[in-house]
């Protein structure tokens, strides 16, 4: 396989999944300390992050394994509460900027690229106490936590992410209610989050191109999570439509208010006021952006940031009982083929990847796409035979190769 010349090969991590030291050197709680701590049937074998990985003692071990892969690119994110222990700039922790310029300087020292991403689902406590994401209060925290370390360490980070998987975020915390805070809003939560994610995006987007961009001449962007989706039945009119709407909520609902026209595309609106009606609301449980607001979102991102795992498949099923939900207001069923390999959740579906990046090139002209995930993950114990890990990537760099994008990373 011959990549093109500045392909990036890069790995990644999250704060809250490898750091530890969750109350060291000042650190404050985030939500995933206070949810894992309450352990109960919602909290894996009663795990947390605690130790985890324990990279923040053990960074250089980490460093090693880099230079060993021989990485261009590291992605990590910073932990909120680390930096700004109740989430905002009244009380700045040294310790925790000292953590994360000792991981910048070596990764640059070394000829490795740092992404960075600012949020990571590790909301600093303090903040869901007053509302989290489902307050409007949240996207002036956001820019300015955004501008704290654009300002601290955007003279040497180049490539930023605000927010990660923002589509997967709003719906697993405030719709479902699986991730913290752990309260489902069913039909309603998951929107409104989702509202004040993208404009808390698009904020912190504005403030670093009129404060920080001529100087540090840096990429600002948001990574959206998405399963390919395909129709069950390809000769099904009913099934093509349902894949197509599902798409226009998984990846869509974020995607074009961002890099198209600053607002939701019409299927999105038009299933969501239909249903809203039909369930006896006054007005469509999805929020409306103002045409300022649109004027505010659109064109907010500098790259497409874009996290790919697996595929599914798509089935209409009609809502006839009216449910609330996100996945209700779609009007599908969605599963994997029989006949794919899986480990957990994860099907092997490599050209999965390739149709969704065709996707994007023709859906939202063209862009510089980075691949901030992708991978497969082991079963437990971890086997040392590992061809299928092995097999999964190089079908996926093969897909990689017949698509002839502009720069992929990870």
């Amino acid at each position: 396989m011959a990549f093109p010349e500045g392909f990036g090969w890069g790995a990644a991590t999250a704060a809250y999944q490898v750091e530890g030291g969750w109350d060291a050197d000042g650190k404050g709680p985030c939500v995933w300390d206070t949810f894992t701590h309450q352990g109960g049937e919602r909290v894996f074998k009663n795990q947390t992050g605690d130790v985890a990985c324990g990279s923040y003692t053990l960074w250089e071990e980490d460093l090693k394994c880099i230079k060993q892969l021989g990485l261009t690119h590291y992605r990590f994110s910073l932990s909120w509460s680390r930096l700004l222990p109740d989430g905002t700039t009244g009380f700045i922790n040294q310790k925790g900027i000292d953590y994360y310029n000792k991981i910048i300087d070596d990764l640059l020292t070394n000829g490795v690229t740092p992404i960075v991403t600012l949020y990571h689902f590790d909301l600093p406590q303090a903040l869901e106490d007053q509302g989290g994401w489902l307050s409007e209060s949240i996207i002036e925290i956001f820019d300015k936590y955004a501008q704290f370390c654009f300002s601290t360490f955007g003279d040497r980070v180049k490539q930023w992410i605000t927010i990660n998987e923002a589509n997967v975020l709003s719906m697993m915390a405030y719709d479902l209610g699986t991730f913290p805070p752990g309260i489902p809003h069913c039909g309603t939560g998951g929107y409104q989050a989702a509202h004040n994610l993208i404009k808390a995006h698009a904020r912190s987007w504005h403030s670093y191109d009129s404060l920080f961009r001529k100087e540090q001449k840096g990429m600002v962007s948001i990574s959206l999570f998405v399963t390919w989706l395909e129709p069950a039945d390809p000769n099904s009119v009913s099934d093509q439509e349902a894949a197509k709407r599902a798409i226009a909520f998984h990846l869509d609902f974020f995607a074009k208010p961002i890099f198209i026209d600053g607002d939701y595309p019409e299927v999105v609106k038009s299933q969501i006021a239909s249903m809203s009606q039909k369930q006896g609301y006054p007005s469509s449980r999805l929020p409306e952006f103002t045409e300022e607001q649109k004027r505010m979102i659109k064109g907010t991102a500098d790259f497409f940031a874009v996290q790919y795992y697996t595929t599914r498949l798509i089935k209409y099923q009609e809502n006839k009982k009216g449910e609330l939900g996100i996945l209700q207001d779609v009007e599908i069923e969605y599963f994997p083929d029989p006949s794919w390999k899986n480990v957990d959740w994860i099907y092997v579906v490599p050209w999965g990847v390739r149709k969704l990046l065709k996707y994007i090139k023709d859906a939202y002209n063209n862009p510089v796409i980075y691949i901030t995930e992708n991978g497969f993950p082991q079963s437990d114990p971890a086997p040392l035979d590992d061809t299928q890990r092995w097999e999964y990537f190089r079908q996926t760099f093969q897909e990689l190769l017949k698509g002839k994008h502009k720069k992929t990373l990870k």
